[in-house]
């Protein structure tokens, strides 16, 4: 048998880059899923063949596309290869045996198929009289050993564990806290023993009164420490989980914004979730482990003091009993993969749902839609089902070995009082030593489940940590922006990760500084993408940006954006005031910028009208706005922000025509001495600009002025006859 490294995909569309990850860590080299989904232009809709090929042959390896049948698979193919599986999937075939076929499937794990199973999912068309499926073809060639492996930079128990030690102070009292009650609590066998042996045999009432009230003092000293470990722990626990979330927020935010256009929501809302159960195990598991294991070891010797026999049977069968749940820990890891991805899916419906809810009636698709979210629930309750019943076997083995134990231990000790080897005390105290033994197991079994759970979480979280800043450390002290503020485009090619075709192609342009120019061309020409390009949200593919003389790559994202005012086609409206959405980041408000700017973007007045005035609650939980509105906040926003560079992409598209020409005339005076950038449809927003530059199909096909491209007549004319007709 062939052993065969496995991975699961973490995330929805990881198939194809996880894949490819088993294949190079069969042939001895390790990659991170974050650089090979890099490699492979991984998008939401998952990655293609010649995506996956290219990231092959990217860290050395030779690659060849293939339609076959199964048989020159078996024959001729070098394994392990990878298959298009069932027309949606990825996965990995490492061995063909004369009838079986050994599979690695990433949201599955190692599967072996019929070689008729096997066809009923792979076979995709029909080719030379034979049915033929997709497979991908990999061979190392020399490069691929000399290539270097990724640093892998993980989140691992030691990291972890750091965030437990912030809170020393607190650890030292729970640590206290947690001994002495363990301490308490060895009393009461030797106790329990006294109150028969001497107690109850010498028929000394007083005794037993003086034992109980002893009793009853360290009950009521247990219960009291009790108390305030609880509560230590649950200032620790809290404060730990938003140590945890607060990194993984800043991380997220230090990543490219190129990221959040091919991970679902549902995927990130899965992970944050994943912190309760790494804080879970630091807190309630790691803690509880270390006194746990203590009186493990304590009561075991008082019970080998006691009786070497009992002690005996006790160790087997709670040997047996560990093992046994041992033995479910890997069936429970795969089905908690499965269940992450529902449940991801199962966020990124909920949010749809409720996000979409107007487009969704307008559509009467509710039925439709409500199915489609079922659905997911009934894939849910199928996984829950199955960990139900993976719970119950567990539990039923446990549960035999327990009461087992405890039955064969109760007839012991019974049987050595009756032979006069124990007394009825020391029997007594067996029985309270047993259930004292028996909760340190427990909570030794659940450690290792909470291990496994933490394990599984930091794996997930780790494909985000691995992910590269969009700001390296080592890159923060870039060249400040050059005193010439120009824009200079050269040779510039762009292409979307999972494209083949350009969305950009060879674009050469120049922006003057403190000039307008405006970007216009029919849509899916490549206006926003050119824009998005010129805010750093991509990296160009081919070519170079330039403002003066520095190029754009070498300047810093934060102290380049500083310097520019954005409106995009789809800005964010923050639940929270209108203040608030206009100063975004502002501590202090400046308030006659702020008054400036909505005189500008002509909302002063509306926003005065209302009751609270610049303090009224807008967004999703609070009043709504109309898109003209919206439009007219992020305009104030821009403009609030006093830049050096404008970017407006369709700013006023939702704007009636008297807004548009008095927001217009208002720019026109802000726009002066600054470097703007407009995409537009509308005559009216680019008439006025310095220079207008027309794409067509990515391309550039004409530059000039307004005057200077009418009377050319070509595509800018065009355009502009076909607004005219449509009475605009």
């Amino acid at each position: 048998m062939v052993s065969f490294k496995h991975y699961h995909q973490q995330d929805a569309m990881d198939c194809g880059p996880t894949c490819l990850r088993m294949v190079a860590k069969y042939y001895g080299r390790t990659y991170s899923l974050a650089s090979l989904r890099g490699k492979a232009f991984l998008s939401k809709e998952g990655v293609s063949l010649a995506g996956l090929a290219e990231a092959a042959e990217n860290i050395g390896f030779k690659t060849l596309g293939v339609k076959t049948t199964l048989e020159k698979l078996s024959q001729e193919a070098p394994l392990p290869c990878i298959i298009h599986w069932n027309q949606n999937h990825f996965i990995v075939i490492y061995r063909i045996s004369k009838d079986k076929v050994y599979t690695a499937d990433p949201a599955k794990g190692l599967i072996v198929y019929t070689k008729e199973e096997f066809r009923q999912h792979w076979l995709s068309t029909y080719q030379s009289g034979n049915d033929v499926g997709v497979a991908l073809l990999l061979e190392p060639t020399p490069a691929f050993y000399t290539e270097e492996e990724d640093i892998v930079r993980r989140l691992g128990i030691n990291k972890l564990l750091t965030y437990l030690f912030t809170y020393k102070k607190l650890l030292i009292q729970l640590g206290l806290a947690l001994l002495t009650s363990n301490l308490f609590q060895l009393l009461f066998p030797f106790l329990t023993q006294s109150i028969v042996d001497i107690g109850i045999n010498g028929q000394n009432l007083n005794f037993i009164y003086l034992v109980l009230i002893a009793q009853t003092m360290l009950f009521i000293g247990k219960m009291a420490i009790d108390f305030l470990r609880s509560w230590i722990l649950l200032h620790i626990s809290t404060r730990i989980n938003i140590s945890i979330l607060s990194d993984f927020f800043i991380k997220l935010m230090k990543l490219p914004l190129s990221f959040f256009d091919v991970k679902m929501y549902g995927d990130i809302m899965q992970r944050i979730s994943d912190h309760q159960r790494i804080e879970t195990f630091l807190t309630s598991q790691s803690l509880n482990i270390l006194f746990s294991t203590f009186n493990l070891l304590i009561f075991s010797i008082i019970l080998a003091y006691y009786n070497t026999l009992i002690f005996f049977a006790f160790a087997v069968f709670s040997t047996f009993y560990v093992i046994w749940v041992i033995l479910f820990l890997k069936k429970r890891r795969e089905l908690n993969f499965k269940q992450f991805e529902v449940s991801a899916k199962n966020q990124s419906s909920i949010i749809q749902l409720i996000q979409g809810m107007q487009e969704i009636k307008l559509a009467n698709a509710e039925r439709q839609k409500r199915w489609e979210w079922e659905h997911i629930q009934a894939r849910l309750f199928r996984f829950n089902i199955k960990s139900l019943s993976l719970n119950q076997y567990q539990q039923a083995g446990a549960f035999f070995f327990n009461e087992g134990k405890n039955i064969f231990i109760t007839f012991l000790a019974a049987k050595s009082v009756i032979e006069g080897e124990i007394t009825l005390g020391t029997m007594l105290s067996v029985q309270y030593i047993i259930g004292q033994l028996n909760s340190p197991i427990e909570q030794l079994i659940g450690f290792v489940q909470s291990l496994q759970d933490a394990q599984i979480s930091m794996e997930r979280l780790n494909d985000i940590h691995d992910l590269e800043d969009e700001e390296p450390f080592k890159r923060l002290n870039l060249p400040p922006i050059h005193s010439n503020k120009s824009l200079i485009v050269k040779d510039l090619s762009f292409t979307y990760p999972g494209m083949n075709d350009y969305v950009l192609k060879d674009l050469n342009f120049y922006i003057p500084a403190g000039e307008t120019t405006a970007i216009v061309g029919m849509s899916g020409s490549g206006k926003t993408t050119l824009l998005k390009l010129l805010l750093k949200f991509y990296t160009p593919s081919d070519g170079e940006l330039k403002i003066g003389e520095t190029n754009l790559k070498n300047i810093s994202h934060q102290l380049w954006r500083s310097q520019c005012g954005v409106v995009m086609q789809e800005g964010y409206i923050f639940s929270d005031t209108i203040v608030n959405n206009i100063a975004v980041g502002d501590e202090k408000v400046d308030i006659y910028k702020l008054q400036q700017a909505a005189q500008i973007a002509n909302i002063h007045e509306f926003i005065e009208s209302l009751p609270l005035g610049y303090n009224t609650k807008i967004g999703a939980e609070g009043n709504g706005l109309s898109q003209g509105q919206k439009q007219r906040l992020l305009i104030a926003r821009a403009v609030y922000k006093d830049p050096k560079f404008i970017f407006f992409d369709e700013a006023t598209n939702a704007l009636d025509t008297n807004n548009e020409r008095t927001i217009m005339e208002n720019l026109d005076s802000f726009f002066q001495g600054r470097t703007v950038i407009i995409v537009a449809h509308r005559l009216s927003t680019v008439r006025n600009a310095d220079q207008i530059i027309v794409l067509h199909k990515g391309e550039i096909v004409e530059i000039g002025s307004h005057t200077d491209l009418i009377l050319t007549q070509g595509h800018y004319y065009t355009l502009v006859k076909n607004q005219l007709e449509l009475g605009e």
